[in-house]
């Protein structure tokens, strides 16, 4: 791996990507995001963070309809999600996902589960799958593990192949659902690493994260959300330097102590 959180990311292209426009939520009678509405431009890097249980994952989810919404609209690429006709296994297939847990089938090498995918969804053929996967999996710095298990590798190493997973479906956005938060901190940075990389390459990326530093570097725009709602929606620097709200406030005063 030879990227670094030092490296700057590519320009953002202009137009929308993802947009959203008063998108509520409820689990039964709890509402668990309320009229939040934001947009991702193409090439764009936007950090969603917040306390616990602020509705960033549920949002991020929504974008393709993992998570069901009751109220309002999200476009990706043109796509209506909240549109009863829309096909959502085709959308998905366009919007890469990386989980926080990875993922990975256990009962499938590695390279099985980059090629899995490829061949049933996007009816690749065995040879263009295979070198279409092997590729991504040097990519991410893990040729020589690609005969290896996910049992086999690291915590750090099974997160690199879930994300050369999502890439192999050539996705229009990629979305990443605290995708280091269940590593050991030694492992965080070669995630980190892969997903600068993505950055630098204009990559669109919506990242719900707590690696402060990672937004600092490489987010255009970080959204804050408290109690399932967007509070702040500002450039990188304005967040950092000049958080309007005093919830964010308070919460930029915690975790950037450590």
């Amino acid at each position: 791996m030879t990227t670094s959180l030092n490296t700057a990311q590519a320009p953002v292209t202009t137009g929308p990507m993802i947009t959203m426009k008063s998108v509520s939520k409820w689990y039964g009678d709890f509402q668990v995001l309320t009229d939040c509405t934001t947009a991702v431009n193409k090439g764009e890097v936007v950090v969603v963070c917040g306390p616990s249980g602020s509705g960033k994952s549920t949002l991020i989810k929504c974008v393709n309809a993992l998570e069901p919404f009751q109220k309002g609209e999200i476009v990706v690429d043109g796509t209506p999600v909240h549109d009863k006709k829309t096909n959502l296994p085709k959308l998905r297939a366009r919007v890469g996902m990386v989980f926080q847990h990875f993922e990975l089938f256990p009962h499938l090498s590695i390279t099985e589960n980059l090629t899995l995918a490829q061949r049933k969804v996007l009816k690749r053929d065995e040879d263009t799958a295979l070198k279409t996967g092997l590729s991504l999996l040097d990519r991410v710095g893990l040729s020589a593990h690609a005969k290896k298990f996910p049992g086999q590798l690291s915590g750090g190493q099974q997160q690199r192949v879930a994300i050369a997973r999502a890439l192999a479906m050539n996705p229009v956005v990629m979305l990443f659902d605290e995708p280091t938060s269940a590593l050991d901190p030694e492992m965080v940075g070669e995630v980190l690493d892969v997903m600068v990389q993505l950055a630098r390459e204009g990559m669109t990326m919506m990242c719900v994260t707590h690696e402060m530093g990672f937004a600092r570097k490489v987010a255009n725009r970080v959204i804050f959300m408290d109690k399932g709602e967007i509070v702040e929606d500002a450039t990188k620097e304005d967040f950092f330097a000049n958080a309007r709200s005093e919830r964010a406030q308070n919460f930029l005063s915690k975790i950037l102590v450590h």
